[in-house]
């Protein structure tokens, strides 16, 4: 019997997509997702209760198996209509159908990508294009498929997708040599419906002053470009040769406990993992030392604006989880090389056209790992140092999505923290330009190479369960106080205010303020410094979106426009940029829609989203993999605890450690 937040298993979906296709008979059925629709929070909550106090029995009621189904139908006119089904699986029916209607467009599948190529290769509008070009022997063209980003007002609501376009040197016969060294100056349009490619859009190829029309490029227009290959093998100097082995060694094994399909006990903590096709993986009912802290957590959305304002590069804006699903993209984690030391997978299942389901293996790997001192103190007077490592337990997920890689990463730790990590890596987004020039929308990194300047904002969707679901937000600052003789003789004093978020709202970083935000419960207060439980965190003061805020980048990512939202939780409210980001012209149903219905959120069932980024502005040592770029957002408990929760970790000397042979560390000569 599966636990309600346990993945669908195969044959799970399989009955789904069944229910789907007796459903339609007499019609053609494309299917996208296939997935577990979690239960409502009401039934959820109630059964958690029970399981955590140990009355769970073999007849304890339990919320239905059910299934998200996401699927084209396609008529007799040959243009599919987008549906949404959730199906009872364990009764084999529908219990809710809705026609989404065209005004809407499903995430696109990688089924979808391959289309993509394959009308391209047959496209004459496509290979003239190509002959515009004289490329050098054992060059061969690839295609690199991308969202189309908003729809511009002269194109038709029709679902469109746009191709990227290379050339590879095949010379050296790898067919992992880097072909985001020569790019193209064309951009294939497809109809997704007509399977054709309508049209060739013409970027500019200039640098500053050339204007945002004008295509100045040469016949040979990959000449004057050069390799940038990053696979060992093709590299011209080859690796370096003075790297020793450096291993994570668990001889004991290690100190996770993994049950029930889902269920991760790690020291104190007690949570579950989840895995679905548009977060990746998420993480439920997270429980340290028999206190709830967390209901859900999970990576909500990202976008990736592009700030090149010329035609078509001005549509260049992806959602990374809305438009694709970062499940659906999410690698197979290779033994030793992504995660280190003792590690546990995690399979997740994916849905093929047809609707046949299959495992993705090794989505999730969890694994221990030393970060450093956790906390130290040396008493002087004896000699005596205490030292505690800060060892973290990690849930990670990888996605790669054309030329770019995420790293995701919950990271628990022994003292009652949790810090969600992001990294992006991979490599840059690159468009022509002529030789010699040089550009104000990004940065020349090779030659022929404009890597574009962008920016990658994510959004964490924290459903904070601070000893119980009735919870509230206050936002902390910090302020100076002017010297007076009654409060501030001296002047040293400064005051903390904390102000309760009443209504659903949006709050902006102020590190000059150190404006922190903390979920409290404020039935439940600390008898010890008399103030509400709760968990905090700082807003990281990132960049949030540059674009105009009339243009359709921004009105198609209005949460991407302020650091920290607070909602009231509503089942399936998941999605911080709308649940339909492809071709969207405006968020939906995304965040700034839940705040402006004004709920309010004292002492409720609430919902804290944080927005953090990077402003990407390309660098020559981005190129041509671009070194791991990290924010992390720390979640840590404030006031939850009577002392530090990790004051009873041990102590303890690592014997492998050895002093460095003398070698290694002569003295040099000046």
């Amino acid at each position: 019997m599966h636990h309600p937040l346990a993945n669908l298993s195969l044959d799970e979906t399989n009955v789904a997509r069944d229910v789907i296709l007796e459903a339609y008979p007499d019609q053609v059925i494309f299917f996208r997702e296939i997935f577990l629709q979690e239960p409502p929070k009401a039934e959820l909550t109630k059964f958690l209760a029970l399981e955590h106090s140990g009355r769970l029995s073999s007849t304890t009621p339990r919320p239905a198996r059910l299934a998200k189904c996401q699927y084209d139908v396609i008529g007799s006119d040959k243009v599919p209509e987008y549906h949404e089904s959730i199906v009872d699986v364990g009764k084999r029916q529908h219990v809710h159908h809705v026609v989404v209607g065209k005004h809407h467009h499903a995430s696109l599948t990688l089924a979808e990508f391959d289309i993509l190529v394959e009308v391209c290769k047959s496209s004459p509008l496509f290979q003239e294009a190509l002959a515009e070009f004289k490329l050098p022997d054992g060059f061969e063209i690839v295609i690199d498929p991308w969202p189309y980003g908003p729809l511009d007002r002269t194109d038709e609501d029709r679902r469109y997708f746009q191709g990227l376009i290379f050339a590879q040197d095949t010379r050296s016969g790898n067919p992992d040599s880097n072909f985001y060294a020569y790019p193209l100056p064309i951009i294939p349009v497809m109809d997704a419906h007509k399977r054709e490619i309508i049209r060739i859009d013409r970027p500019a190829t200039g640098g500053k002053g050339d204007g945002l029309t004008q295509q100045t490029f040469r016949r040979d227009i990959i000449s004057h470009c050069k390799p940038a290959e990053y696979v060992p093998e093709l590299l011209e100097k080859g690796t370096r040769k003075d790297l020793k082995p450096l291993n994570v060694l668990q001889p004991e094994g290690p100190s996770f406990r993994v049950s029930d399909e889902s269920l991760v006990q790690w020291q104190k903590w007690r949570f579950r993992v989840g895995f679905n096709p548009r977060e990746g993986a998420t993480i439920h009912d997270v429980w340290y030392d028999g206190r709830s802290v967390i209901y859900r957590l999970s990576i909500s959305e990202m976008t990736v604006p592009y700030a090149d304002p010329r035609p078509p590069y001005h549509r260049k804006q992806a959602f990374d989880f809305g438009d694709g699903g970062a499940g659906n993209c999410a690698n197979n984690l290779a033994l030793g090389c992504d995660c280190l030391g003792v590690i546990k997978y995690f399979d997740g299942v994916v849905t093929d056209s047809d609707g046949t389901s299959k495992v993705s293996p090794n989505v999730v790997c969890l694994h221990e790992q030393d970060n450093g001192i956790g906390w130290k103190h040396t008493n002087w007077r004896t000699g005596r140092a205490v030292v505690v490592r800060n060892r973290e337990l990690v849930v990670q997920f990888i996605v790669t999505l054309a030329n770019y890689e995420y790293i995701f990463a919950y990271k628990f730790d022994q003292a009652g923290g949790i810090t969600v990590e992001a990294r992006a890596t991979g490599i840059l987004s690159v468009v022509s330009i002529d030789p010699g020039k040089r550009s104000d929308y990004g940065n020349v990194v090779s030659n022929g190479v404009l890597a574009q300047n962008h920016q990658h904002i994510f959004c964490v969707r924290i459903d904070p369960a601070i000893d119980g679901h009735e919870n509230t937000v206050y936002v902390e600052e910090s302020h100076p106080v002017k010297m007076n003789q009654a409060t501030n003789p001296a002047g040293n004093f400064y005051e903390v205010r904390k102000t309760p978020v009443e209504r659903a709202t949006w709050v902006d970083a102020a590190p000059e303020l150190n404006r922190v935000i903390k979920m409290v419960n404020t039935n439940k207060i600390n008898p010890i410094s008399g103030n509400p439980v709760g968990y905090k965190f700082a807003p990281l003061a990132t960049q949030l979106l540059l674009a105009d805020p009339e243009s359709t980048q921004a009105r198609r990512a209005q949460f991407a426009q302020h650091h920290v939202w607070v909602t009231k939780y509503r089942d399936g409210e998941l999605y911080a940029g709308g649940r339909y980001t492809l071709q969207s012209q405006s968020e939906v149903d995304g965040v700034s829609d839940a705040v402006k219905r004004g709920d309010l959120v004292q002492n409720e069932d609430i919902v804290v989203w944080s927005v953090f980024g990077i402003t990407h502005n390309p660098r020559i040592e981005d190129w041509p993999v671009m070194p791991v770029e990290t924010y992390q957002l720390m979640i840590r408990p404030a006031d939850f605890f009577l002392e530090n929760p990790s004051i009873d970790v041990p102590s303890s000397k690592n014997l492998s450690s050895t002093l460095a042979p003398s070698d290694c560390c002569t003295k040099s000569n000046l």
